[in-house]
């Protein structure tokens, strides 16, 4: 052989490697990418099975259990394991499992298939200690459907008192913590909408006057018939005139199914309390007061 042959022999054998290598490279870049888009839409469907799954946390592991199954199912499968364990209160937390099967393209040359992919959600449900979208009208500790617990004890027909709490006082009350009247404007687009700010476990002012006879207020009221609303509850009050301050030590759902508002005496809201899951930042200690508004949180 030819000392020309076998540098032509040489490039040839140089060459099939570099074609080895190049298409080990490409089912690297190709493959892994794909694998690694696997992994994360399975991460995804993992994080809201469990969040799915917490909505029916802590009264029903069972049916956490089931929905975080029936979610899972609907969006690719995957789940491999479920279960519910306690942190600051009893069933509070779910833990999902899942895999899937990965596809090879270019690596099935190197006899690799498919990978395995994994993930791992938890959720927990816990009471709000600070909660966005509530509405500004206070509701008392002492109402009689708040003496159980959990709250409320029942979702049986009541109504909620707009009376006076102090001189000026009617159970409105200034949830972006602000000091001083409120327009009646402002206090309908809470009503309607929601406060868009946290609002955490506190001390706030009133907003004096009975501003609930505004016709902002009673549009406002209208909107809202047979939504679920958040209220806050208060436990206790302090001060005197501009200063009157309501303590906040929880919130409550209620759906409003009719009103009476009329002057500053007899004024009623008609409807019933609900228990609702409800965006906010729900509480690391367990003796938080629990009025049934509670909010989810995925954790590590």
């Amino acid at each position: 052989m030819s000392a020309h042959e076998r540098e032509r022999g040489q490039a040839a054998l140089l060459t099939v490697l570099f074609l080895v290598v190049l298409v080990g490279v490409a089912a690297a870049v190709l493959d892994v990418g794909s694998w690694y888009q696997e992994d994360r839409d399975l991460q995804k469907t993992m994080d809201a099975a469990a969040l799915a799954g917490a909505q029916a946390l802590p009264d029903d592991p069972g049916g956490a259990t089931a929905l975080a199954g029936e979610y899972a199912t609907k969006n690719g499968g995957g789940l491999d394991s479920t279960s519910v364990t306690t942190s600051t209160i009893a069933n509070d937390t779910i833990e999902v499992v899942g895999s899937r099967q990965a596809p090879g393209f270019l690596s099935k040359i190197f006899g690799i298939d498919s990978v395995t992919v994994h993930a791992t959600a938890k959720a927990r449900v816990g009471v709000l200690a600070s909660a966005k979208w509530a509405a500004p009208i206070a509701v008392d500790r002492k109402h009689p459907l708040l003496q159980c617990n959990p709250a409320p004890c029942s979702e049986d027909l009541t109504e909620l008192e707009l009376e006076k709490t102090g001189p000026g006082a009617f159970r409105l009350i200034n949830i972006d913590q602000s000091h001083g009247g409120t327009g009646p404007q402002i206090l309908a687009d809470w009503i309607q909408t929601g406060y868009d700010g946290y609002m955490p476990l506190n001390w706030y002012f009133s907003d004096s006057g009975a501003k609930f006879n505004s016709s902002e207020v009673k549009a406002a009221l209208d909107a809202v018939i047979g939504q679920e609303l958040l209220f806050p509850v208060y436990d206790d009050t302090k001060a005197q005139g501009s200063n009157f301050e309501y303590e906040v030590i929880g919130w409550v759902g209620f759906v409003i199914t009719s009103y009476d508002v009329q002057g500053s005496k007899h004024n009623r809201l008609h409807g019933h309390f609900t228990r609702v899951i409800w965006e906010g930042i729900n509480s690391e200690s367990a003796g938080s007061t629990d009025f049934g508004a509670r909010a989810i949180s995925l954790v590590e």
